[in-house]
């Protein structure tokens, strides 16, 4: 499916992301050390029987990318021009190796670009649940989209 226009986008328009992920160990493993980052948090199996988790948990940078990535098929694949900013990332829970991520998303503004006539700025809301429909991310991003092309 491809990406919305500007125009097709709504303020209160929800997408309820029907592509799902399974976290795995290699996912957080593989991302953690590709990004440096070598927290024994994400990596210590030993280390982690000591925290509060019990068990290594996924880098949260990891889960913000496949919280935005989810929703890229439904609304801004191909109609995007980038991402101008994200503000308010939260994780209120970790995500584990063997979670289950889904994404709603929910379109909360949108204005003409001021300096772009073929574009606008539309702010989304991103929700990331576990299969315990426990919420484990959310941003909120600014993206410039193409409007429409004119024939």
């Amino acid at each position: 499916m491809s990406g919305l226009y500007f125009e097709q986008l709504e303020v209160g328009q929800t997408f309820e992301h029907t592509v799902r992920r399974t976290v795995t160990e290699t996912d957080n493993v593989l991302f953690s050390t590709l990004t440096m980052n070598p927290a024994a948090l994400h990596l210590d199996a030993e280390y982690c029987k000591g925290t509060p988790y019990g068990e290594r948990v996924v880098n949260s940078i990891f889960t913000l990318g496949l919280l935005i990535g989810l929703s890229v098929g439904d609304t801004t694949l191909g109609t995007t021009l980038g991402n101008l900013g994200m503000e308010e990332v939260k994780f209120p829970k970790p995500v584990l190796h063997g979670d289950t991520v889904r994404a709603v998303t929910t379109v909360v503004a949108k204005r003409e670009s001021q300096s772009r006539k073929d574009s606008g700025i539309v702010t989304f809301e991103h929700r990331a649940f576990n299969q315990r429909n426990e919420e484990v991310a959310f941003c909120r991003r600014a993206a410039l989209m193409m409007k429409k092309p004119t024939i």
